[in-house]
């Protein structure tokens, strides 16, 4: 008789980038976090200037709430890379995997939830002041979390998926679930 074993989920690593919206009034930033193998939408802050504290900041409250990844990967821009960043990863054990210059597949998968995130949501509002930014871009993440299915998560929502994933780890314990990859 051949027994499986059941494979735990791989360690977190989350995606992140800055996406600007430029044709609202006031013109905003967007930071945007995703979890990688979840594919759920962790944040989406919205603010005028976004630097590399307020990153610390949003990074931060994401850990309080699901643990700090072991990877994030991003690009180079002054947000990411600043003194800031280096300093949190540093203290977190977290590795910052930045992205080629000019290559946006390096970081793929936050690309891919950006370009939903602009046809869905950015294009499809116009944005008056930014509180109302705050309060839309928040209710499509948590609609885009919660309601929608993924084909590649085998048809189930990434809070579904990423409620799963969880459960799994507490059966097979953080130890048992890293050492098994």
């Amino acid at each position: 008789m051949i027994r499986c074993r059941k494979i735990p989920p791989p360690p977190p690593c989350d995606s992140a980038d800055i996406k600007s919206d430029v044709c609202a009034t006031p013109r905003f930033r967007a930071l945007t976090v995703v979890g990688v193998f979840t594919r759920e939408c962790l944040v989406i802050e919205v603010g005028q200037s976004l630097k590399g504290e307020h990153v610390v900041r949003v990074l931060n409250r994401t850990k309080v709430q699901r643990g700090a990844p072991k990877m994030l990967f991003c690009d180079n821009g002054s947000e990411f890379s600043s003194q800031a960043m280096d300093l949190w990863a540093y203290q977190n054990g977290v590795r910052i995997d930045f992205s080629r210059p000019g290559k946006p597949t390096d970081n793929a998968h936050v690309e891919s939830f950006n370009g939903t995130f602009q046809r869905e949501c950015l294009n499809a509002h116009w944005f008056m002041t930014l509180s109302e930014a705050k309060e839309i871009i928040e209710a499509w993440r948590r609609e885009y979390n919660e309601s929608r299915p993924h084909r590649a998560l085998g048809e189930r929502t990434p809070a579904e998926f990423a409620n799963q994933v969880a459960a799994s780890r507490d059966l097979i314990g953080p130890e048992g679930a890293e050492n098994s990859l």
